[in-house]
């Protein structure tokens, strides 16, 4: 791997993006973005966020707050008086409460910034469209469309690709691609409602749980009690 060849990569601290970590760490140097949007567990997934750049030596790490997002509202995540769904995802249902109102555009368009000082050839992030919630932002034709916005809207000189490497995965795909790369699952935090333990309940653990028991493997994290 050459040191020149930069990296941004989006990292919330859950799994996806951890695997996501994981796969530019194999060509790239890492630079990685964390993003406080005002989350209901926004210092757990900070927590994560700083074990992952620790385990993989991060040297460049940038944390960012934007909780004009929480404030703008519309969304259980940023919204403690709005109810997170419990259980798996339901499609049929149309997009689910915990959709943050255009977030990935948000998110994207720091690290096409940082990117672009540091120059970077690459801004990852950990989209999953194939076994999600439906998010409307997580689709390939989303990020098929802002690749398109990052070329025409930076410099003539600035080559940034936008990669999705986890966007066609199901979850047991990703929990197996994770121990081919030897990713730190250990570390990450997947939880939409509790920061001491993980509730097992809502959407994001459900679908978690069901990335490791496809897969055939345990989830290292603990998981509350029925």
């Amino acid at each position: 791997m050459s040191r020149d060849r930069w990296a941004v990569v989006l990292v919330s601290g859950g799994l996806d993006s951890c695997v996501c970590v994981a796969e530019a760490a194999r060509t790239h140097a890492l630079a990685l973005l964390h993003v406080n949007y005002g989350q209901r567990t926004e210092a757990r997934e900070l927590h994560a966020f700083t074990a992952i750049a620790d385990h993989y030596a991060a040297a460049q790490r940038l944390v960012v707050d934007v909780d004009h997002l929480a404030r703008i509202g519309g969304s259980s995540l940023t919204d403690s008086t709005l109810r997170i769904e419990q259980g798996l995802p339901d499609r049929s249902a149309g997009v689910p409460s915990t959709y943050v109102p255009f977030r990935n555009a948000h998110l994207l368009s720091i690290g096409v910034s940082w990117a672009e000082v540091l120059g970077a050839e690459a801004l990852f992030i950990g989209a999953v469209q194939e076994d999600s919630s439906g998010y409307p932002d997580c689709t390939t034709e989303f990020y098929d469309a802002y690749q398109a916005v990052v070329d025409a809207g930076t410099r003539p000189q600035t080559r940034i690709a936008v990669r999705t490497p986890l966007i066609d995965l199901d979850k047991p795909a990703i929990v197996r691609r994770s121990i081919a790369l030897d990713a730190p699952l250990h570390l990450t935090w997947s939880c939409y409602l509790r920061e001491d333990i993980a509730c097992g309940r809502c959407e994001s653990c459900r679908l978690r749980l069901r990335g490791f028991a496809g897969a055939g493997q345990d989830d290292p994290i603990p998981y509350a009690e029925d």
